[in-house]
């Protein structure tokens, strides 16, 4: 009867949306290490059998107890990379005044992250890629991401107003910028011997080269 009793309150927790500490805790346990287990065997390999194991978890159940699937628990990997990535990039773009030290700590940042925090930057490389195009985890994250290329579009506009920045389309070149870091993530998924934050300060130096105005 107990047992039952404890069943029911667990469920009836579940269904207020306000989870106890312990099954945050439990939660934020599972979705290290799906990030661990996607980062390295892949998004199709990483089995909640897999996550389980690494996780420390008696059976799969403990994971369809607190995700809704495999597609629930992907987009609350994307979302924690998300909160990680704001959480580590954005302080260090508000410790500047300037619009350029703003864009060389925005590009340096991104990929300091990517070496202090390999898995994670690696799993949503592997989810990103592997997500339908009409997936609503994929659909919710491109929402965000262009939301976040918006304002970013115009931080270069205030930067060229305030005559910091020279003549350019703030559109394009934001994308450049985003490409370039892209493909450098990419890139160091595959190799682990490429210097990531060298690379974040040379793309800092080109794209400073390339927006700052004339003297």
């Amino acid at each position: 009867m107990q047992a039952k009793n404890s069943t029911a309150k667990q469920k009836a927790t579940r269904k207020t949306g306000r989870p106890s500490f312990t099954e945050s805790g439990r939660r934020a346990q599972i979705v290290a290490a799906a990030i661990d287990v996607i980062a390295e065997i892949g998004y199709h390999r990483a089995s909640f059998a897999k996550i389980a194991e690494r996780a420390g978890l008696s059976s799969t159940g403990m994971i369809s107890y607190h995700f809704d699937g495999r597609d629930d628990l992907m987009r609350e990997v994307v979302t924690e990379v998300m909160r990680l990535a704001d959480g580590f990039v954005r302080p260090r773009i508000e410790a500047h005044e300037s619009y350029a030290a703003r864009l060389r700590a925005s590009i340096e940042g991104n990929l300091d992250l990517f070496a202090e925090y390999p898995n994670h930057l690696a799993a949503i490389v592997e989810i990103l890629g592997n997500l339908r195009g009409e997936d609503p985890g994929m659909v919710a994250f491109l929402g965000t991401t262009e939301a976040n290329l918006a304002v970013q579009v115009e931080q270069l506009r205030k930067a060229q107003r305030a005559g910091e920045f020279c003549d350019f389309d703030p559109w394009v070149m934001m994308r450049a910028i985003r490409a370039a870091i892209d493909d450098v993530v990419r890139r160091a998924t595959h190799d682990p011997d490429l210097d990531v934050r060298a690379a974040g300060r040379e793309l800092a130096d080109l794209f400073d080269r390339a927006t700052r105005r004339a003297s």
